[in-house]
């Protein structure tokens, strides 16, 4: 059995001769893979592309891979985390699983076992995918996807959580400031918010996100 066509898959593994031979493995198992050698990387591409599940190493450089783990659901990203290690203490899963991740699987591992864990993991996210209205269409914030056009809108990690802030508070108006304290925290532009409000209007239709004069902005009409 074969993961769906299309499903996405991040790897963040260091080691270049095992990230080499997994990415093999899950791309003949049909998943589309993107790869970081860091957690940096990792953090930049979960943060700026869709994926349906990603597969993190513990023993990182630059962000170890817990605490990715961590910087990655308090993003609010939400795509199941299968953590691969050669940790394998009691106290190392307990610390991997409350960080967020949804299974941790010890190195040296069987090659069955870590395909079947990482399809169960996609069927129990697909089961639980959590939808929120946006008038006449919906955002399936598991996937990153605006549903109910013509054909479905793919959005980053970052354009994601910040329609997700907006649909969930259809009447609140967030100044810069608020946008900037609960979703781009760690962004090194100042103007972040201004550019990811223009991402999403650019994909999504002008009055997605409504400018609210000498306040702010607040969600629009999608």
């Amino acid at each position: 059995m074969t993961a769906d066509r299309g499903n996405r898959l991040l790897l963040v593994e260091d080691d270049g001769k095992l990230s080499d031979l997994l990415s093999r493995l899950f791309t003949a198992e049909g998943y589309e893979v993107g790869v970081a050698r860091d957690g940096h990387n990792g953090l930049h591409q979960a943060l700026t592309s869709r994926f349906d599940v990603m597969v993190i190493d513990r023993g990182l450089p630059a962000i170890e891979g817990v605490d990715l783990v961590r910087k990655l659901r308090a993003q609010g990203i939400t795509t199941p985390i299968l953590v691969l290690t050669a940790r394998g203490t009691t106290e190392d899963r307990v610390e991997g699983l409350d960080a967020g991740a949804e299974d941790y699987v010890v190195k040296p591992f069987e090659i069955d076992e870590l395909l079947a864990r990482l399809r169960a993991l996609l069927r129990r996210h697909t089961d639980t995918s959590t939808r929120l209205n946006l008038g006449e269409r919906y955002l399936d914030i598991s996937s990153r996807r605006v549903v109910g056009g013509a054909a479905p809108i793919e959005l980053s990690g970052r354009e994601s959580q910040l329609l997700q802030l907006f649909a969930s508070h259809p009447t609140q108006i967030f100044t810069r400031d608020d946008l900037r304290r609960l979703v781009f925290q760690d962004a090194d532009s100042p103007g972040a918010v201004d550019t990811y409000v223009y991402y999403l209007r650019r994909k999504l239709g002008r009055d997605v996100i409504r400018t609210v004069h000498g306040l702010g902005y607040q969600m629009g009409a999608a």
